[in-house]
């Protein structure tokens, strides 16, 4: 099994209810990403998935948080925009790319740092 990972970030607002006081305000963060990708074959070239694929990927799904009041953003309509949701957000959109270039190479994991001390980690 190979496993690959890449980090990119964003920065956005948000406001959460009903989780804590200090949370409640508007407030930004300066979002860490870390995304992991596995499979089990390596392709012609020696390699899972080629990086810049995977980054680039990236960078369209950050294109559209960065620099957002991510509670108007329509993925977030009915849910609050957590850290855990945005996790999970950005795995499922990223598994969607990565299965136009090859169905054997799936998303491992998804983390999304708030702060340096604090991240949530979605796990597919």
């Amino acid at each position: 099994m190979f496993e690959l990972k890449v980090k990119n970030n964003f920065s956005a607002a948000h406001k959460l209810t009903m989780v804590g006081k200090k949370c409640e305000n508007l407030h930004g963060h300066n979002w860490n990403i870390e995304v992991r990708v596995s499979g089990e074959k390596l392709n012609s070239a020696g390699v899972l998935v080629d990086f810049g694929n995977i980054k680039l990927f990236v960078n369209e799904i950050m294109k559209e948080l960065d620099h957002k009041y991510l509670n108007e953003i329509e993925i977030f309509n009915d849910a609050q925009p957590t850290s855990e949701r945005i996790a999970v957000y950005i795995a499922e959109k990223l598994q969607i790319f990565l299965s136009e270039l090859d169905e054997a190479v799936k998303v491992s994991s998804v983390t999304a740092w708030e702060s340096d001390d604090a991240s949530a980690t979605y796990f597919l």
